[in-house]
């Protein structure tokens, strides 16, 4: 018998400390009152209203280790069942060990493996997918618990740098299982590094290490050094719905939702007119818990499913990007 993968469960956190965009201009205000202005520019082409930090003695795997609890739970699990942890971040607990291994243990997922995934806003689709090939090629495997979680307000200046505004905290997560029909459907993976310099930490790893004069002059903490094109999303979403559309077998039409990277409403209603589709297609939410990079997704999907404008039958298909840069889209047909 043919060996699927589905999606059997989802859970999602936001942490309770709210900075709305009222005290986040008054963070920027205190420094230069025209980056005050900014603020409210930002939150009309946007639509990010406000975000939600972590406490100040938590990390990245906390806030996974939440979201992994609640899709545990929802999947009708124990920690004990999940094989594998996959963690999508780019602001990780540490730069080694691995954020995934801390989340296993936090959790109590003893039988389980782990890694992580690095591809920003494109993490959750990415380990969607590779979860979804080992669930249908290892029948030892039962259940793969994603999970895309974010804290980069953390890597950030959010006292005088202004795309800070962005940040917000959160984890979302999915616990992919065998199935005897799809489930998992297509995928479609992209990237182009000659991005790689545009925003990013940039000391801190091997090519620049971390040494005072670095951290005095701000190189790890997280910055947006050259704007990305317009075109990196406009045109690359559009071209991964399309591409995964193609390597699935279904049109355009036969999509139900789309689930995007939750950075600017405008980008995902322009998407959805280029591929389209009705933009009731594509569920937002960063009006209601602001950006949350690898987090965004999973979270998007989980309030999509709990409000019901994602049921079963369905077919959804995630589209992120990020940093780097690197693109992914992922189609599943929800159980």
């Amino acid at each position: 018998m043919t060996r699927y993968a589905t999606i059997l469960g989802t859970g999602m956190y936001i942490p309770e400390n709210e900075i709305t965009n009222e005290t986040f201009a008054q963070w920027m205000g205190e420094v230069n009152p025209k980056l005050a202005e900014v603020v409210f520019k930002f939150e009309n082409s946007s639509g990010i209203k406000t975000r939600f930090y972590a406490p100040d003695d938590w990390a990245t795997s906390d806030l996974a280790t939440e979201a992994g609890k609640a899709a545990i739970a929802d999947a009708g699990l124990t920690p004990e069942d999940i094989d594998l942890v996959i963690v999508g971040t780019d602001s990780p607990d540490y730069i080694t060990p691995a954020t995934s291994v801390v989340t296993q243990y936090k959790l109590g997922c003893v039988n389980a493996g782990t890694w992580d995934v690095g591809c920003a806003c494109a993490s959750f689709p990415t380990a969607l997918t590779q979860a979804a090939g080992l669930i249908a090629t290892n029948p030892h495997l039962k259940y793969i618990l994603v999970i895309g979680a974010y804290m980069m307000h953390k890597l950030s200046d959010n006292k005088h740098d202004v795309t800070a505004f962005f940040y917000g905290d959160g984890a979302g997560a999915a616990v992919v299982g065998a199935a005897d029909k799809p489930g998992f459907v297509s995928s479609s993976i992209k990237a182009d590094g000659s991005y790689h310099k545009h925003w990013g930490i940039y000391s801190g790893g091997t090519y620049e290490p971390a040494t005072v004069e670095s951290v005095e002059a701000g190189r790890t903490k997280v910055r947006l050094l050259t704007p990305f094109p317009a075109s990196v999303n406009h045109e690359g979403w559009p071209a991964r719905v399309r591409e995964c559309a193609a390597n699935g077998g279904f049109e355009l039409s036969e999509i139900d939702h789309i689930i995007f990277t939750q950075v600017n409403l405008n980008s995902i209603k322009l998407v959805m007119g280029n591929l389209g589709l009705p933009v009731e297609k594509a569920h937002y939410v960063m009006d209601k818990w602001g950006y949350m990079g690898s987090a965004c997704l999973p979270i998007a999907f989980h309030d999509a499913v709990k409000l019901g404008k994602i049921t079963s039958g369905m077919r959804v298909v995630f589209c992120g990007s990020g940093v780097g840069y690197n693109q992914a889209a992922a189609c599943f047909i929800m159980p």
